[in-house]
């Protein structure tokens, strides 16, 4: 497997072994041991699977009390994934990464805890899947609007199909005033 760092640490752009031939192919979406020697010692404890049409966006979602890291690829489709560094204090506060996750590419996203995630589906429909190393506690959801001019994400679609929880997201400037944001020593 290759691992390419991306211009946040922490993230991590992963492109697993694909064994392919004219039946089909196999690869390895996660094995432990491989991916703590490429630097993602996290002991994932949920899964899970979502399927959106194209134009939807869904985030920037994060835990504040307890933040998930996650490893987000996709089974069918292809979005545009994003990670926003939201740590107060980071060197990287309010940077962002993008990449596009395909079927056909095969990349896997690693996003450390402390970071804002969310994509929008290029394809007609994307199935969307990650593991989780927390609990999802939707008490404790928050979000960045996806739209933030202060973040500047170069989102590939102009006019996303957001749920009203996702439109009601905050600023990161909002969110910073009404301390909902991680510090950067605490999710080290």
């Amino acid at each position: 497997m290759k691992v390419i760092q991306t211009a946040l640490p922490g993230v991590l752009i992963i492109e697993p072994k694909v064994f392919g031939d004219a039946r089909g192919f196999f690869m390895e979406t996660y094995q432990a041991q491989r991916y703590q020697e490429a630097g993602i010692a996290t002991d994932f404890i949920q899964d899970n699977y979502s399927r959106s049409s194209q134009a939807v966006l869904r985030g920037l979602h994060y835990q504040l009390k307890y933040p998930q890291a996650k490893l987000v690829s996709v089974a069918r489709g292809e979005v545009f994934d994003v990670a926003v560094d939201i740590r107060v204090g980071s060197p990287t506060f309010g940077q962002w990464v993008g990449v596009n996750l395909s079927e056909e590419n095969y990349r896997q996203l690693y996003i450390p805890r402390g970071f804002a995630h969310g994509f929008c589906v290029l394809s007609e429909t994307a199935d969307f899947v990650y593991k989780c190393d927390g609990f999802y506690r939707p008490d404790d959801e928050k979000g960045l609007i996806w739209n933030d001019p202060e973040v500047g994400v170069d989102w590939p679609i102009k006019f996303p199909a957001l749920s009203e929880k996702d439109k009601a997201n905050l600023s990161l400037a909002a969110l910073k005033q009404h301390k909902f944001l991680p510090d950067y020593q605490e999710v080290l």
